[in-house]
């Protein structure tokens, strides 16, 4: 077997983060999926990233388990697995606990979609996952972590091709996309929007939603089928 494309993927991804700003010392990771393998490369758990390299990227299958690798992968390996076991058109996913992010984590609230800046990305609130409840907490936590945001999205009516970010409630936030690459461009979005949105709160408490003409006209010219943004 030939990982080293999802190695590389995965390391580049990886070291984005401290480069965004967007983790402190080891927090956060990154993953590259090979559907034709069954397989994903991930982080390993409590490494710094100065430390890291494409060789020292865990491969790991949809099930969790190491295939290769001889370190241990991150502790949120099974949150991915099962996010890609359950999701089939992402291959990228990205866990951080970037600071603005994860304060609307824990305060449980979705983020309202205030600007066009947050329109470009999404036409909907971003959502926060409901808190776990205790007897998924007692159990295989990380993996049950999967399906907090799976029923999260069936519970709001979401779809994750199209909301590609989420907030686990007291938690923090995971992205993802068609690669590691565009995961990580979303949790980089996500944060920004997040800083946003509170300093919209503060400036203005009873700051309306953005009116639907213009959440419609931002995200169609550069995700509709009439898009015009950027270089054709």
């Amino acid at each position: 077997m030939n990982y080293k494309y999802i190695r590389e993927a995965a390391y580049e991804a990886n070291m984005q983060l401290p480069q965004l700003g967007l983790v402190l010392f080891t927090f956060g990771n990154v993953s590259e999926a090979d559907r034709s393998q069954g397989l994903f490369a991930i982080k390993p758990s409590g490494v710094a990233y100065n430390d890291l390299s494409p060789e020292k990227m865990v491969i790991v299958d949809f099930d969790g388990n190491t295939v290769e690798g001889s370190l241990n992968p991150s502790s949120d390996t099974k949150t991915h697995a099962v996010l890609y076991k359950q999701w089939e058109s992402i291959n990228g996913i990205v866990h951080t606990h970037s600071t603005y992010a994860t304060a609307w984590a824990q305060s449980q609230r979705d983020i309202p979609i205030f600007g066009t800046t947050h329109a470009d990305y999404n036409t909907v609130d971003i959502p926060c996952a409901p808190p776990m409840n205790d007897e998924m907490i007692k159990g295989n936590y990380e993996y049950e972590t999967g399906f907090q945001i799976i029923n999260c999205f069936k519970e709001k009516n979401l779809d994750y091709r199209e909301v590609e970010m989420v907030l686990v409630g007291n938690h923090a936030p995971f992205t993802w996309g068609k690669n590691a690459a565009k995961a990580v461009h979303n949790s980089a979005v996500l944060e920004q929007v997040a800083k946003m949105a509170l300093l919209t709160e503060q400036i203005n408490p009873q700051a309306p939603r953005l009116k639907q003409a213009l959440i419609n006209k931002h995200y169609e010219r550069k995700h509709g089928p009439d898009s015009y943004y950027g270089q054709s």
